[in-house]
């Protein structure tokens, strides 16, 4: 009787053990793990010529995944330069078209200086030299109304090629989205297209998230507020995958100011309480951390 009295007595502190140890009662606060998920959208629209996302891989940030069509925005551009081009070919020469008559005002000045001397000396007649002041006078009011007119023939051609290179870098601003570039280091959770297929701009393409850390969101009452704050380092616990836990640091870095009621799925300290508050925690992820993954916070 004895041996079997033993028996139960260590059969029922091993059952005791056994469920002390198969779950961590002494938690503050439990949540769910999640990430940070960016969601890669196509910047043009078109054909998808190269894709090359697959779920699962690990990226680095500016990685090139794909690339849009852009067949017709190369000919546009292609276009848009021949226009420029023959626009600045048709400008004028002011210089050239100005020379000839600097050179006659230049005739006409020494003509002015010969008649002068000849006054001078009763050699020509007043009248000969009113002439060629005149003729000068002609000609400089000749070269101003030449230099205004090709000057604004000019500027009305570059302008409209102003026009035309505000175009083209329009198409080298289209050229570089249609280049899908990752934004940031992380694994590729979901892919929503594949290469060939048709896409438009802001069309999803694939999600990717950093795990390498991880995001657990618990709830508090209004009670243990007053218990943590921001940068407020804390313990994790996650199951192990043997029926225990294993213990992970943890760092508060976002608290809600507002309260909501509590989610079904989660636990607080005071399983009474109604309204609870978000509370978001930093931890750095082994590898064993999966989104969904449940998790236990004490403070």
């Amino acid at each position: 009787m004895k041996y079997i009295k033993h028996i139960f007595t260590i059969a029922a502190l091993s059952f005791l053990f056994g469920a002390c140890g198969g779950g961590n009662s002494k938690f503050d606060a439990t949540g769910t793990f999640e990430s940070e998920e960016v969601v890669v959208s196509a910047e043009a629209t078109g054909n998808l010529v190269l894709f090359t996302v697959e779920e699962g891989a690990q990226l680095q940030k500016g990685q090139v995944m794909g690339v849009v069509d852009t067949t017709q925005l190369y000919l546009k551009k292609k276009q848009l330069i021949g226009s420029v081009t023959s626009v600045l070919s048709k400008r004028p020469d002011i210089a050239t078209q100005l020379a000839t008559i600097q050179k006659q005002i230049d005739v006409a000045t020494t003509e002015k200086k010969r008649f002068e001397n000849l006054v001078q000396s009763n050699a020509a007649t007043t009248k000969q030299l009113d002439d060629i002041n005149s003729q000068l006078d002609v000609l400089k009011k000749q070269y101003a109304a030449t230099k205004s007119s090709l000057t604004i023939t000019t500027e009305g051609m570059n302008a409209e090629t102003l026009a035309l290179n505000a175009q083209i870098e329009q198409i080298n601003d289209q050229l570089v989205k249609s280049v899908i570039k990752n934004p940031i280091d992380g694994t590729v959770i979901t892919r929503y297209a594949k290469q060939s297929e048709v896409t438009a701009n802001g069309k999803a393409l694939y999600k990717v998230a950093d795990l390498s850390t991880m995001i657990l969101r618990i709830y508090v009452s209004g009670n243990q507020l007053a218990q943590i704050k921001l940068g407020q380092k804390v313990k994790v616990s996650v199951d192990d995958g043997n029926s225990g836990y294993r213990e992970l640091g943890g760092e508060i870095y976002w608290i809600s100011a507002k309260s909501e009621f509590t989610p079904k799925t989660i636990q607080t300290k005071d399983e009474r309480a109604n309204l609870v508050y978000a509370v978001k925690v930093h931890v750095k992820n082994d590898g064993l951390i999966k989104m969904g993954m449940y998790g236990e916070v004490r403070f």
